[in-house]
């Protein structure tokens, strides 16, 4: 990871530990899980264990369609929204799919104006 994203990363954590979780440092899967339920929009239902990977697999579909990886379909009558494989990843070794998912990340919340 280059030492721009680095410095970006390191601020987002810091910026979102202290906003959403107390100043405890927040982790990747937990920033991602935020960018689901944003998405979802809904903050006061209590989800299982399934809910919670459908909401972090909408997170990582918003994340990767500014790539052209996914698109959005439509969102059901229960406000979920669904999204289409629009091209296959491509074979990424662990560190470069936490590279991308982490520029992801960063993208998502510059276009929010969350950071700058």
């Amino acid at each position: 990871m280059n030492s721009e994203l680095k410095i970006k990363w390191t601020n987002l954590k810091a910026k979102l530990s202290k906003d959403f979780s107390d100043d405890q440092l927040i982790d990747l899967d937990a920033i991602i899980f935020l960018i689901g339920l944003q998405e979802l929009g809904q903050f006061q239902k209590k989800f299982n264990k399934q809910k919670k990977l459908e909401i972090l697999h909408i997170a990582v579909c918003k994340l990767l369609s500014d790539y052209g990886y996914y698109q959005l379909e439509y969102i059901d009558q229960e406000g979920w929204p669904h999204y289409k494989l629009n091209e296959n990843l491509p074979n990424l070794k662990p560190g470069e799919q936490t590279i991308l998912i982490k520029k992801a990340i960063i993208n998502y919340f510059e276009k929010s104006n969350y950071i700058d």
